[in-house]
């Protein structure tokens, strides 16, 4: 259960080795976190990943977990929930892709988007259950800007991040009322691995922004996390844009 703060004891990263994921459990073991779940292929880097949160006092469980094998997952996540309540899921796994190359190889684009939209809703509805069923828990889906409206430099990631939105959002509607809380957060340009190598795009930010926002947001029990907050305003406009004006905008 969560303490009196509000704080989750308990947290589920489906994506164990995201850095996002890693920097807000990071942050919440620092409060009041105590075991966390980390769900992703095995390899040495999941387990690097455990042994360093580990050595700041949790207790660290690596998970099995495939976005791309949805047959898996009822069985796999349903484990961890056997084990007890579980405060907190955070949806932290995804692919950015190659776009130039994905709209050559379309078995390429589907990659993108099995693993950041199918596999996702999967992962999801598995979680959003357990969490009905145990009355209580926030579900924590990272989504992205450019989801908000697909440009032409990576319309096959944006697209997969809209889908993914606007899913997570008619999620968190259809548990109003169930004790569960759904927060999207919509990060911009997040110095990673993943982004490594590529232009920086204005307003960019970090790993542990984004979890200080996620931290905030659920204090809050905010639906909706923009990092940093000014994209609101940003890809508002953005998304109102005429589309022959869009399409001159160098975005």
């Amino acid at each position: 259960m969560k303490d009196a703060f509000g704080a989750p004891q308990s947290l589920l990263i489906l994506g164990g080795t995201s850095e996002i994921g890693l920097a807000t459990a990071r942050r919440l073991i620092a409060r009041r976190t105590r075991t966390v779940f980390l769900a992703g292929r095995p390899s040495e880097a999941l387990d690097t990943a455990a042994e360093g949160l580990r050595a700041l006092g949790a207790d660290v469980h690596t998970v099995p977990f495939d976005a791309l094998d949805p047959a898996s997952h009822e069985v796999t996540l349903g484990k961890v929930f056997a084990e007890g309540d579980v405060d907190m899921v955070l949806l932290a796994f995804g692919v950015l892709g190659d776009q130039a190359r994905d709209e050559q190889e379309p078995l390429s684009a589907v990659h993108v988007a099995q693993v950041n939209y199918t596999g996702a809703v999967s992962a999801s509805l598995v979680c959003a259950t357990a969490l009905q069923n145990q009355g209580h828990g926030s579900f924590v889906v990272l989504s992205s800007v450019a989801g908000e409206r697909a440009r032409r430099v990576n319309f096959i990631y944006g697209s997969s991040k809209a889908g993914l939105d606007a899913f997570a959002q008619g999620l968190g509607d259809a548990l109003h009322g169930a004790g569960v809380h759904v927060m999207v957060v919509r990060p911009g340009f997040v110095r990673t691995r993943m982004t490594a190598g590529l232009p920086e795009a204005p307003l960019a930010t970090t790993p542990e922004a984004v979890a200080a926002a996620i931290e905030s947001g659920l204090r809050r029990r905010a639906e909706t996390v923009w990092v940093p907050g000014t994209l609101r305003v940003v890809m508002s406009a953005l998304r109102h844009a005429p589309r022959p004006l869009f399409r001159r905008l160098p975005v």
